[in-house]
């Protein structure tokens, strides 16, 4: 079985509550389990800034799909969730990008890149993903904490705090098949 980073975003749709029902969903992909799941956190937009703030996480997840494979679900999740790509950077329903996969690095189709080409230059992504894993290191570039620590904006990476938001994790944590509060796994 391999271990796969993927990040989940979007913008519109009542997105806090998708990414908290996708994050409910990846135990039903083939041979694939939720081990931990990030907090969420509200981000401005990058790029395109005439939109809505962005609520984003992370997952670690163990596959037993090929990096290919696990791509073509994450695809066929956003789809199921109503995303639609008209404008480059454009609101979404759901984004979900596979960050990392093992340790490994794979560049030679331009649809799947791994580590995420942009990763190590978004601390929108490598908040929630130091949260899951303080420890990570970005094949090329180091350890994610590091990385972090020198980005300017990290400070406008803010944890979502509503009523019920940390029972509703907990909640996931436990449901899910093999899902462990990531302080335990």
């Amino acid at each position: 079985m391999s271990r796969a980073f993927v990040a989940l975003g979007g913008n519109v749709g009542g997105p806090a509550a998708r990414l908290l029902a996708v994050m409910g969903e990846f135990d039903s992909l083939p041979h694939t389990r939720l081990l931990r799941a990030s907090s969420l956190y509200r981000t401005a937009p990058v790029g395109y800034a005439d939109q809505p703030d962005f609520i984003n996480a992370v997952v670690l997840l163990e596959t037993g799909l090929s990096p290919d494979a696990l791509m073509g679900e994450l695809l066929a999740m956003e789809t199921r969730h109503g995303r639609v790509r008209h404008v480059r950077n454009g609101p979404r329903t759901l984004d979900l990008d596979l960050l990392l996969y093992d340790g490994l690095v794979l560049d030679g189709d331009p649809a799947l890149i791994v580590p995420h080409p942009r990763l190590h230059l978004r601390s929108f992504v490598l908040t929630p993903l130091v949260e899951i894993e303080p420890e990570c290191v970005l094949p090329g570039h180091g350890q994610a904490a590091s990385l972090l620590e020198r980005m300017t904006d990290r400070d406008e990476v803010r944890r979502i705090d509503f009523p019920g938001l940390d029972d509703g994790l907990q909640v996931l944590r436990r449901l899910g098949q093999g899902l462990m509060p990531h302080a335990y796994a």
